[in-house]
């Protein structure tokens, strides 16, 4: 099917409502949901598929195994600095796998799925999993809902032209660019997600298994550190922790900024069905195995949000069902490539980023003058 109505610079959602049958009755949008969803169902698409997890936390330990050999053997040389790159790409993986226990793909039993996930989330990759699984799940049940999803709440970067209009000095300057920022300002996001993780543990909100999560992040943390700092000169541990988390947050921010930045935003009070709440705010990315590897199964972001506890192995076939659905429902389906997303989401920040408030460096005499 030919890629379709691709969301570039728009702002504004764009709703495709429920047509209405010959004769004036009007689809139920619960029923439409439905029958995707049991023909999802009937297709043996909802299965668990433990064997690629399995193989897969296989593969990400051996990896894990060889770097630990790799800095062993390498001792005081700039070659560690690679190692740390290739650290932060597996933490990356592991914090895929985490994400995908969250929402029970792994296991049929949701204690296993969060014995997995906490164990994966806070002592492999140093985030915690209760920050993740409340920030995560809210922002499933409302995608690019104004005040509702969290993933699209001021920060550094702003979402929405209100929330850029409220930046002032310099701050407003560095909004109204903020698309140029974006990547090169994931590179503190691994040290953001590590942070968040120790303000909800040691925070007064409600915590599950919160004493199990601070000697998890603890230490995971401290551990990490002391070896690190025992195998190299201090300068090189530095510069190796930093190259780490470096190319852990980029590599996540990369991973999860394609699938919703950029695509429609919805009103706080919208009354948008699920189906299309889901398919509406959710961009693909297109690709085969190596993009399914890279992204963590995150390419197939629709699918993903419509059925949340499916597996990865079988989103690529669920991707043609929903396809072929939503083209017969006339529902806008959104796919791109990797970077033609990347782009997107430049354009969209900036745009979004132009209701910043004055340029700090903008002469007043020039602007008197009609610059």
């Amino acid at each position: 099917m030919a890629e379709r109505g691709l969301v570039t610079d728009t702002v504004k959602p764009r709703v495709t409502f429920t047509k209405t049958k010959p004769g004036g009755a009007r689809t139920s949008p619960t029923s439409e949901y439905s029958a995707l969803l049991n023909t999802v169902r009937d297709a043996g698409l909802l299965r668990r598929r433990k064997g690629f997890y399995y193989a897969m936390f296989g593969v990400l330990v051996a990896a894990l195994g060889g770097v630990g050999v790799g800095v062993v053997l390498l001792g005081d040389s700039w070659l560690q600095l690679l190692m740390a790159a290739a650290l932060g790409i597996i933490f990356t993986q592991f914090a895929f796998l985490a994400h995908e226990a969250s929402h029970r793909q792994v296991f049929t039993s949701g204690k296993a799925n969060d014995i997995a996930g906490r164990t994966l989330a806070n002592l492999f990759v140093g985030i915690s999993y209760s920050w993740w699984m409340t920030k995560h799940s809210r922002h499933h049940a409302n995608p690019n809902v104004l005040g509702k999803d969290p993933d699209i709440e001021r920060d550094f970067v702003s979402f929405t032209p209100e929330d850029a209009a409220k930046a002032k000095g310099l701050y407003a300057w560095a909004t109204k660019r903020q698309g140029y920022f974006f990547f090169p300002i994931l590179m503190l996001e691994g040290l953001n997600l590590h942070i968040h993780g120790f303000r909800t543990v040691f925070g007064k909100g409600k915590v599950d298994k919160r004493w199990l999560e601070i000697v998890m992040l603890t230490t995971r943390i401290a551990a990490y550190v002391i070896v690190i700092f025992l195998l190299l000169e201090p300068g090189m541990a530095f510069a190796f922790i930093g190259v780490q988390l470096a190319v852990f947050g980029v590599y996540m921010g990369a991973s999860f900024a394609p699938n919703h930045k950029g695509m429609p935003t919805l009103p706080h009070d919208s009354k948008v069905d699920f189906l299309r709440r889901q398919v509406l705010t959710s961009r693909n990315i297109r690709g085969g195995f190596v993009m399914d590897t890279f992204m963590g199964g995150l390419n197939y972001q629709v699918e993903h949000h419509l059925f949340p506890n499916m597996a990865r192995p079988n989103l690529k076939k669920a991707q043609a069902i929903a396809k072929e659905y939503c083209e017969k429902h006339d529902i806008l389906y959104t796919e791109t490539g990797l970077r033609q997303s990347y782009g997107i989401v430049i354009r969209y920040l900036n745009k979004v980023g132009l209701s910043a408030g004055g340029d700090p460096f903008d002469c007043p005499a020039a602007q008197a003058f009609g610059r």
